[in-house]
């Protein structure tokens, strides 16, 4: 349901739509050959230009080999491989948990250990039901959302940069949670980057000296860090969009545990193999235990470990974690059974990343993606009038409580959606629009008086238009309903094999939350009518008189999904 703000927030996570379907025959797992790889990623760059550059990782039994394709960037040919730096977003995510499940087996902390154990007293940590622990930040059981509303960064190319320990207190401090901690899984970047600072605070130092002294300074991982030195630095490559742009780096100073750290295909392997325990490890008792316990998640065979995600199929399991930022993709996993472990870094930031290909790797029975977005197309920049532009200024409403507003910095165009920071804009004519930090356009209506009228978003594949509006937005009347009159919709409704809406309760208020996705809280129009303010989309619930709803159809995008209750 997001519109832009992908570019923002990303990091990646546990995905509905990387979960393969259920009843799916399983073909004997085993190690691809380097040919198979190189046409994998001879077609995923320059068929399906969905990366600028790939390198890919195996360790089995027999050792390990890296395959490259592609270039470090789009203005630089130099060709990758194993030793490459790119950003690995939330993979960052594994190390962190592996830092908690180190930390237990020193007798440092427990897993059952209140969070705010570890945090100044003045912080106000959030409980509903019980506290949350250690163990809840790290299988994202927490309650708290992926991300903290306080989240407005300046710089929308390096958002996480000006995130402060003060702003992540100050919302843990005011948070409400939604539900029982414990009661469900919901992918946290704010959780993986609190659980990293935490850890930091106990050992009483920084989070990239933490991981260097417990974990890649005994694995001799040389290349995996948060900041670069200058020779790091010379290896590093550089980060593109979807749109095949240069994108800038990003630096996590406060939630460094979400995705902070950057490394290469070598040192990744060599972290897969102590993982799998191929080579001796002063690690091997945390990375055992950090797979001792698994919690569903309520997406198909997708289960969550501590740091990692395990997809239950019929060979075994998959082991894994994947990771995004603004200018890459990345993934790694290996197979429980066969031994085999892979990692694939991309330097371009796709919806469709390279989790298809590294599960695929690991087990055949695991499709490659074959359905991808149009490849983005090539645009121009032309010269505006900024006059002709300030006849565009103004806000423009997307839905009740999402607003577009058209600004002039200067010579520079700007656009930003409520709750984001300002991008910048880049004219392709007198009236469309085209943003370079995400794949998005935007095309200006005008009416008979050459006025302007409304603006059309076009993102992923839809076209959203947004009425130009003068004063306060306009919203639909929101009515009150008895909270036993909302109990009736509360509850699991299944969307697709993958993706279920949640429906639950907080006093006199409705959230509704897709798999993967936050929960938004949904306003009454009717009694079986609700709708988002966030986004234009509405609920409506069907059932019998004043019994528990049997199903809820989601009106988005001219689509009417019907979603039957599964509990």
């Amino acid at each position: 349901m997001s519109v832009i703000r992908r570019c923002v927030v990303s990091l990646v996570a546990a995905i509905a739509t990387a979960i393969p379907a259920e009843g799916q025959t399983p073909i004997e797992p085993r190690s691809p050959s380097d040919a198979e790889i190189r046409t994998i990623l001879a077609e995923r760059i320059d068929v399906r230009r969905q990366s600028v550059g790939i390198v890919v990782g195996v360790v089995d039994p027999k050792g390990r080999r890296v395959v490259a394709h592609g270039a470090r960037a789009v203005k630089d040919t130099r060709p990758l491989d194993g030793d490459t730096i790119f950003e690995i977003g939330s993979m960052t995510k594994v190390f962190t948990s592996l830092l908690l499940a180190d930390a237990v087996e020193r007798n440092e902390v427990a897993l059952t250990d209140p969070v705010a154990k570890y945090l100044p007293a003045t912080v106000n940590v959030p409980q509903r039901g019980r506290a949350i622990t250690l163990q809840d930040l790290a299988n994202h059981t927490s309650g708290l959302p992926r991300m903290p509303s306080n989240f407005a960064p300046k710089d929308a190319a390096n958002p996480y940069a000006d995130y402060s320990v003060e702003q992540m207190y100050q919302f843990l401090s005011g948070y409400q949670l939604t539900r029982d901690v414990g009661a469900q899984y919901e992918y946290s970047n704010f959780g993986g980057g609190l659980l990293g600072h935490i850890l930091a605070r106990r050992a009483g130092m920084d989070y990239e000296a933490l991981v260097k002294a417990r974990i890649t300074g005994p694995l001799g991982m040389r290349d995996t860090t948060v900041g670069l030195t200058p020779a790091l630095k010379a290896r590093l490559a550089g980060g593109h969009t979807s749109a095949l742009e240069p994108a800038a780096n990003w630096d996590l100073p406060t939630l460094a545990g979400a995705g902070a750290l950057r490394s290469s295909a070598n040192d990744m392997l060599t972290f897969l193999s102590a993982a799998i325990g191929q080579t001796p490890s002063p690690l091997s008792a945390a990375m055992s235990a950090m797979l001792a316990t698994r919690w569903p998640t309520g997406q198909g065979p997708l289960e969550i470990a501590l740091g990692w995600h395990v997809f239950k199929t019929p060979g075994g399991d998959i082991i894994w974690h994947n990771g995004g930022t603004g200018g890459y993709r990345t993934f790694m996993g290996y197979h429980s059974r066969t031994g085999v472990g892979v990692v694939a870094l991309s330097n371009t930031s796709t919806l469709a990343g390279v989790d298809d290909i590294g599960r695929h790797l690991l087990d055949a029975a695991s499709p490659l993606i074959q359905n991808f977005p149009a490849a983005p197309a090539s645009r121009v920049e032309v010269a505006v009038d900024p006059v002709v532009f300030d006849r565009y200024v103004g806000r423009y409403q997307l839905a009740p409580a999402a607003i577009l507003t058209v600004t002039r910095d200067g010579r520079r165009f700007m656009v930003q959606l409520t709750g984001q920071p300002a991008l910048e804009i880049f004219a392709e004519s007198e009236k469309q629009f085209f943003l370079k930090v995400v794949d998005a356009q935007l095309t200006f209506e005008v009416d008979a008086q050459n006025k302007p009228a409304a603006v059309v978003l076009h993102q992923n594949g839809a076209d959203r238009r947004a009425p130009r509006i003068e004063g306060e937005p306009v919203t639909p009347k929101v009515i009150a309903l008895a909270p036993e009159v909302l109990d009736r919709y509360t509850g699991r409704y299944q969307l697709t094999p993958a993706l279920v809406i949640t429906i639950t309760r907080q006093d006199a208020r409705l959230f509704a939350q897709l798999t993967g996705q936050p929960a938004f809280e949904v306003f009454a129009s009717s009694d079986r009518e609700f709708f988002f303010t966030i986004v234009d989309a509405q609920l409506v619930f069907e059932g019998e008189g004043a019994g528990r709803a049997t199903a809820v159809v989601l009106h988005q995008n001219g689509q009417t999904p019907r979603a039957p209750r599964i509990d």
